[in-house]
């Protein structure tokens, strides 16, 4: 299930400052964190559902390139997203 409207223009001020800043690095983050979170709802319940473990792992991947790329452009901004989110412990 997508994401709503709504929703990402929610998560997207939240993070990112303004509902129409989607090309920000913190909001991009942001929303795939959002879409990460429910598919893994998803794959808890469908546990054969390998195609969207596939996309999962897709997704994964392309936050951990951008939070590295946030690591190495905006350290300070990088350690409040991560505080924000709850990514790292």
């Amino acid at each position: 299930m997508p994401l709503t409207t709504e929703k990402k223009a929610s998560v997207l001020k939240t993070y990112a400052g303004s509902e129409k800043n989607t090309g920000s690095t913190e909001g991009q983050i942001a929303l795939l964190t959002e879409r990460i979170s429910q598919i893994s709802g998803h794959l808890q319940q469908n546990k054969k559902d390998f195609s969207t473990h596939r996309g999962l792992m897709k997704l994964v991947g392309e936050r951990k390139s951008l939070l590295n790329y946030l690591q190495k452009t905006n350290l300070t901004g990088y350690r409040q997203l991560i505080e924000k989110l709850g990514l790292r412990k």
